[in-house]
């Protein structure tokens, strides 16, 4: 890699610092080289609250976290060290976590990283700081100066899935559903599969918003009205898109082998298909931004952080394709 990745610190409170850990730790698997925007004193005192041996080197170039992963921990220091202790957030801190975000987001528009890997936030208590952001997505398009909309992407070895409509009541996510936004989502998603997954001719299945996708209009006609409508703008711009079909029947075995991506109307019908196939090792990946993005597919786990039982596999999966998107646009 001509640059390691940026890891965010996320809520202090969380996991976020001893899965970071343990990714470290299992850095012989393949776990490509990543700095974390931390405070140092911080992850000392978790790693060996929790018995881990762990060598930290702070770092102030970038650069150096290349030659120094092999023996230590790269971190970039955050400026201040934060007031939580495990499972229990402190507002003050939330300062602290979008300032890892921002320093990522300006490394790695700079050429300093070569991707960005979040840990979680909490939102509720980004929100009580005067975060007014519906999540981590929509700051990352704003911080990137995008025009266009974010699309967020649920990836494992599996399936992978997009949600058209994210973090809205259902009643409200029925309500936002539009022919455009499902175009806007296709047309992104087919342009990631080409260039970040390297999949020359990508299926899109398009699952329908209703039971068995309306049943010709018997079950509601937003599957004909909305759905079918976007579904044909994006066959007729050269996306191969498929549907709308029955989302009940869309994410078994063989189903599954006809597409390289699902397109979901709503969060749920999305993201629990995935979390029930791999809920270790799924990754958060956004779609759309001048950068690559992944996250773990997992919260901040407040009831069992400090205690070191939080496994990192979706972190590391998320640093593995970070690196792996990372070095296919490199390419191009």
């Amino acid at each position: 890699m001509p640059a390691p990745l940026a890891l965010t610190m996320g809520e202090p409170a969380g996991i976020g610092g001893e899965i970071a850990l343990q990714a470290w730790l299992r850095r012989a698997e393949s776990v490509p080289p990543f700095y974390l925007i931390d405070a140092p004193d911080r992850l000392a005192r978790l790693a060996h609250e929790l018995g881990w041996d762990v060598k930290l080197q702070v770092i102030g170039n970038r650069g150096e976290a290349l030659g120094a992963f092999a023996d230590a921990l790269p971190v970039l220091p955050i400026g201040d060290s934060p007031a939580a202790r495990p499972g229990h957030p402190d507002p003050a801190d939330q300062k602290l976590v979008l300032r890892a975000i921002d320093i990522a987001v300006a490394d790695v528009r700079a050429g300093h990283a070569a991707a960005l890997v979040t840990n979680p936030i909490n939102k509720d208590e980004l929100y009580r700081a005067g975060f007014r952001h519906p999540g981590h997505t929509e700051y990352l398009a704003e911080l990137a100066g995008s025009c266009e909309p974010a699309v967020m992407m649920l990836a494992s070895a599996e399936l992978r899935v997009v949600p058209v409509t994210i973090h809205l009541a259902l009643r409200d996510a029925i309500a936002a559903l539009s022919s455009e936004a499902i175009v806007h989502a296709g047309r992104v998603v087919d342009a990631a599969l080409r260039r970040d997954f390297a999949i020359p001719a990508p299926v899109i299945a398009v699952a329908g918003l209703n039971p068995h996708a309306g049943e010709a209009g018997g079950l509601g006609r937003e599957d004909i009205d909305i759905v079918a409508p976007a579904i044909a703008a994006l066959r007729a711009a050269g996306i191969d898109a498929r549907g709308p079909l029955a989302a009940d029947t869309l994410f078994h075995d063989a189903a599954r082998r006809g597409y390289d991506a699902a397109l979901c109307m709503y969060h749920d019908q999305a993201l629990i298909p995935i979390k029930t196939l791999d809920f270790d090792g799924a990754v958060n990946v956004t779609l759309g931004l001048p950068f690559v993005r992944t996250s773990p597919d997992h919260g901040t786990a407040f009831d069992i952080a400090g205690q070191g039982v939080a496994r990192p596999n979706s972190l590391i999966a998320a640093l593995k394709l970070a690196a792996a998107m990372a070095a296919r646009r490199a390419k191009n």
